[in-house]
């Protein structure tokens, strides 16, 4: 693989995406994105598997607030050389482990070859040692969130129910098949009402991409609905403690719903 061609500005991956890497993404910020990415976490561990959680989010990282960790080593002193990857990986007490960007760091909020090359590195060095690796990605379609989702070869968007959500959603996957040629998208829809919200929007949204999105035949894009996680006071709760809800609450309506996600993506994603 040549790491210096890993992603041009027009978005052409010319590499094959790594095997059992998921791309947790989303539209817009304020969607749950990162609360998604650590309880499926906490829920693939507690399946047995060997998960890593990376914040992808170079810049504006909160994974650390989400888990109520004050990491003392972070991508950025492995990319600058000042630790090694060992020391950068934290294990948490849901059985998973995390590896942190720093926040605030303005360097990272461009795509440079420098940065591709470091992120290239560190995953190829990770992969071997976990049987699932989490990228929770920043947010929109800024080139440093699509190079994220490049390395992956399988995306998760989340969304709510709101309609700039839901937009910002569609022009997200929209860019993904167009720039990276997706054929396959999984779509996970948080704060739901009622059941069979997400299954319908799903729906909408996939008679939307197959108007209005250009693809060669055959080639189709594909939305695979993945489940609704329900609105439910308790996850306010543990976000406001910094908690996970699948440790402290996992009998509650939304950690119930990312239990039935984790076991989804165990069969899809990781076989």
């Amino acid at each position: 693989m040549n790491q210096d061609a890993a992603l041009n500005p027009g978005g052409t991956v010319p590499f094959k995406p790594l095997a059992r890497v998921l791309a947790i993404t989303s539209g817009k910020g304020g969607v749950g994105k990162t609360f998604v990415s650590a309880n499926l976490a906490a829920a693939l561990a507690k399946r047995g598997n060997r998960v890593l959680v990376i914040d992808a989010d170079l810049g504006l990282a909160n994974l650390d607030v989400v888990l109520n960790l004050y990491p003392k080593v972070t991508l950025h002193d492995v990319f600058t050389g000042k630790a090694s990857i060992d020391e950068a990986i934290v294990r948490t007490a849901a059985g998973f482990s995390v590896l942190m960007a720093g926040s605030g760091m303005v360097e990272y909020s461009r795509l440079t070859s420098e940065v591709r090359n470091d992120f290239l590195r560190i995953l190829a060095d990770l992969m071997p040692h976990f049987d699932v690796v989490l990228l929770d990605t920043g947010a929109g379609i800024s080139d440093v969130v699509l190079f994220s989702v490049s390395l992956a070869s399988e995306v998760m968007v989340v969304a709510t129910p709101e309609p700039t959500s839901l937009t910002d959603a569609y022009a997200t996957i929209k860019v993904l098949a167009g720039q990276q040629k997706r054929q396959l998208i999984r779509l996970v829809v948080n704060q739901t009402a009622r059941m069979g919200d997400g299954r319908a929007i799903t729906t909408q949204l996939q008679q939307v991409i197959d108007r209005f999105v250009p693809s060669e035949p055959g080639r189709q894009l594909k939305l695979v609905h993945m489940g609704d996680i329900p609105a439910d006071p308790l996850v306010r709760q543990a976000v406001m403690r910094r908690q996970l809800l699948m440790q402290t609450l996992p009998g509650s309506p939304a950690a119930l719903a990312i239990a039935q996600l984790a076991g989804k993506v165990q069969d899809s994603v990781m076989r």
